[in-house]
């Protein structure tokens, strides 16, 4: 077994998108009347799917929506549904859908993962 190393390919992979996550604005700054926001996210896997659920942490969370791609084999994979997911609280919508596919490579041919995901936004006054 390969030791954990901390500065493989994952690792920084990770780092970056945190650094990307820091330096983003805030969502409760960016829509102070947002409630609560459930994201419902399955991964199509091609042979199968995963599904999570991702219940956003408002008071902390940035207004930036990066899922990582879920094949370890994937370089330099993840999914930006910061757009769709903005696009549906900026309209006020309670209920949105998205889809993406993974921006990565797995060996010289593209990723073929795509996720689907389902929020759920509720709004105060």
């Amino acid at each position: 077994m390969t030791p954990f190393r901390r500065n493989s390919a994952a690792s920084v992979r990770f780092a970056e998108r945190r650094q990307r996550e820091d330096e983003a604005p805030r969502l409760r700054e960016h829509l102070p009347r947002l409630v609560s926001l459930k994201l419902e996210i399955v991964e199509d896997t091609g042979t199968g799917s995963n599904k999570h659920v991702r219940h956003v942490v408002l008071e902390h969370a940035p207004a930036l929506f990066l899922i990582p791609c879920g094949d370890p084999r994937c370089v330099d994979g993840e999914h930006d549904v910061t757009a769709t997911v903005m696009r549906a609280l900026d309209a006020g919508q309670t209920s949105f859908h998205g889809d993406h596919d993974c921006t990565g490579s797995v060996g010289s041919a593209f990723c073929t993962r795509v996720i689907h995901v389902d929020g759920t936004a509720e709004y105060g006054r």
